[in-house]
């Protein structure tokens, strides 16, 4: 479970990610276009590798129901946040989109990971990856990205979920992509309801089963806000609750907005496991 992406080697047997969400979109569900403007999104990004954040996501399309954005004004989202944070920091740089064109234009300006939450959606995605040294985040989810999504059902969600990865990670191997560059997200909320999304928190070491690190995306989610009855904007608690099962379950990389408390999650369960050192020892040590 040691992988080198980018220019940083993560042993994920003694290691969490976080991974910090920036959003160049007017429409995001969190943010509400708060990071859409150009110096705000590369300042967001290079703020969150401040604060401790091991990469950072870009993206340019949200993955709900919306107008179509254009393939040339996603990557004129994209792009140029991706350069300009790759010369700015060492810290990796991944794009949340289901274009391969989009996903090549980034790869080249200085992304190593293509985050596709729509499971190959593009049958070119995973042959665009192969070609170069970039790492490939397998999705679950259904519906077509911006469409109207259908009503979720599932006989049991998580072995479906699992078959599911199971075929995108053959569609992956067939295109070149090898293991070493292949990572799971079981897509929590992607075209699944509140119980199927807890469901998948309970079971995610059965995701985790099939041998590859596995992202949790769990950071402000309607199922944290309906299992605790939090509108948006007030879920951090819920998230961080979400985050932490799932490191505990076998996660090993976390997609959330609030870096900063993210951060302090994440090092408190490392030093549990006693995979961190704490930052200072003076309490009853004489």
């Amino acid at each position: 479970m040691q992988r080198t992406i980018g220019s940083r080697r993560f042993d994920f047997d003694r290691e969490v990610a976080v991974m910090a969400v920036i959003n160049r979109t007017p429409d995001s569900f969190f943010d509400k276009g708060a990071t859409y403007a150009l110096d705000k999104a590369v300042a967001a990004a290079l703020k969150a590798a401040k604060d401790g954040a091991d990469w950072v996501d870009i993206g340019g399309v949200p993955f709900g129901r919306g107008p179509v954005v254009g393939e040339q004004e996603e990557i004129d989202r994209v792009v140029p946040v991706v350069a300009a944070i790759a010369a700015e920091s060492d810290v990796v740089i991944s794009v949340d989109t289901f274009n391969s064109n989009v996903a090549k234009a980034s790869i080249e300006a200085g992304a190593s990971v293509i985050n596709d939450t729509s499971g190959l959606f593009d049958p070119k995605m995973a042959a665009t990856v192969a070609k170069s040294s970039a790492t490939l985040v397998l999705t679950h989810s259904m519906s077509p990205p911006r469409a109207e999504p259908p009503k979720p059902e599932y006989g049991d969600v998580v072995l479906e979920v699992i078959d599911f990865l199971k075929d995108r990670v053959n569609r992956a191997h067939e295109a070149g992509v090898p293991d070493e560059r292949i990572i799971l997200d079981p897509g929590h909320d992607l075209n699944k309801n509140t119980f199927h999304s807890l469901e998948l928190t309970r079971r995610l070491r059965e995701v985790v089963a099939l041998g590859y690190p596995t992202l949790a995306a769990v950071s402000n989610k309607d199922f944290v806000g309906e299992a605790i009855g939090r509108k948006q904007g007030e879920r951090l608690e819920g998230s961080l609750a979400a985050a932490v099962f799932c490191i505990l379950e076998g996660a090993r990389i976390v997609r959330m907005h609030d870096v900063p408390a993210t951060v302090a999650a994440v090092h408190m369960v490392e030093a549990i496991y006693g995979w961190r050192e704490p930052a200072w020892t003076i309490h009853n040590m004489g």
